[in-house]
Order: structure tokens, then sequence, then C-alpha cells
């Protein structure tokens, strides 16, 4: 369902090409439950394909992302977010905030990235104790659970996959996916956050809950919800799962 161009919109700047897909089907899921929001997608020219701490932070430079920003502001938008976990948390709590502040200024708009999309669901839920299931190497993967902990939220488990390139992620489908959330679940988190926008998931958040028993956070689904906080716009839609209930 296309939304009308009156629509609020926020814009993503998203990495490359993997599970942008999402977004769409995001926009979809929050029409069927009520919610107009426009969620428009440019892609930013990442460099190499690397969950590798130099090449995240040349991906999260500021260049590659101002790069794109006037592409972005030519969909209407009202808000920008940088949708992408690994190249955000990478900078550190502090340099994340930096990255933000200057995209925001860049674009003359509200502003944010994935990494406090997932500060902010964690707050949100009253969430004191969460795992991550990673698809990252587990240096890369440590370095999101440093910033969980400047968030104020308790990791008590961390697992790592492994995989070095966002385009691998993106050929995961929903069997991958759930495995994915059931290694990294512990029986003392209240819910498991699942961090690369690489990873294909708006499709599958009831089943991963379902099947935990408990919340789930997604990079594609946090980030959505980011953008629409930068909005104010509210949305009930139980089929995103526990974020949006």
């Amino acid at each position: 369902m296309a939304q009308a161009a009156s629509a609020p919109a926020v814009g993503f700047l998203y990495p490359g090409y993997s599970a942008e897909d999402d977004y769409p089907r995001l926009e979809r899921i929050l029409a069927e439950a009520g919610t107009e929001v426009r969620l428009p997608l440019v892609h930013t020219d990442i460099g190499e394909d690397a969950h590798r701490v130099d090449a995240l932070l040349e991906m999260g430079s500021a260049a590659r992302l101002a790069a794109k920003v006037q592409e972005a502001k030519g969909h209407g938008i009202q808000a920008v977010v940088w949708a992408c976990t690994s190249a955000s948390f990478v900078f550190g709590w502090d340099g994340a905030h930096e990255q933000v502040r200057e995209l925001g200024e860049t674009a003359s708009l509200p502003a944010s990235s994935t990494s406090f999309a997932f500060a902010h669901a964690v707050r949100d839920l009253a969430l004191e104790r969460v795992s991550i299931a990673a698809t990252y190497p587990e240096d890369v993967a440590d370095l999101f659970r440093g910033f969980l902990r400047a968030a104020g939220a308790e990791v008590v488990a961390m697992r790592g996959s492994g995989i070095i390139t966002a385009a691998e992620v993106g050929t995961w489908g929903e069997e991958e996916v759930l495995a994915l959330a059931r290694g990294g679940d512990h029986p003392e988190a209240e819910a498991v956050l699942l961090p690369d926008t690489a990873l294909h998931t708006a499709a599958y958040i009831p089943a991963l809950e379902a099947e935990l028993g408990k919340p789930v956070l997604t990079a594609n689904q946090v980030t959505a919800k980011e953008g629409m906080r930068l909005l104010d716009v509210k949305a009930r839609c139980p089929a995103l799962g526990a974020l949006f209930a």
C-alpha cells in the first residue's frame, strides 16, 4: 500500500544493498495497522563490505553520509536516520553522538542512528538485562555490548557469528534468523537483540517472539521506530512485535 505524499516521512541512509526491502515491508505492515508514514531509503557508498573496525569507521564517516543527504531530502523527509548499527556503535558512545550531530547539521533535520534506536527501544520496554545475537565477528559484537552498557543496559550473554560481509547476511532466511536468535538467547535476558540492518527480519518478528517467549529487537524494526520517534508518530502494530504493541 503506497503512502500519500503528504504522509510524514523519515529518510534512511542505508549502507549498500542487502536487506533494504525490509523498509517498504515495514511501511506496508504499519499501513495495514492504520499508521500512515513514509520510510524512503537511499543507499550510501560503503567502500569495503566488511564487519571490520577500520572498514566500519570509513563506512560511517561523515563524508559518506553527507554525500547522500540531499538525495534523501528529495523525498520530502522531516527526519533522517543512519540505518546502520555496526558503523555507528564502532565509534563508541561519544563518537556515535558526534556522528548523529554532524548528520543532523548537514541535513538541517532531526537525526539518529540504529545504535541509538536500540538504546531507545531498550529504554521504552524498560529492559534491564538483554542478550545479543549478532551476525558479526566477536570483536565487533563486543563493541555493541560496550555501547549498550553505556546506555545503561546489562548484557547477560552475547553471541557473534563471524560473518564478515553484509552481502552474506542479506541472504539469510527465516530459519537462519530463528537459529541466530535461539543461539543468542539466555534465561536471564528479558529480550534478545539482533543488531544487523543487513539481516532480513521485518517479516519474522512474530515468529521470533513466539519462539523465544520474550521481546526480540531487530535492527530494521528499531530503526523504523526511531525514525517515527523523531517524527513524533505513534503506532500500535502487534505484527512488529512487543516494541510496537
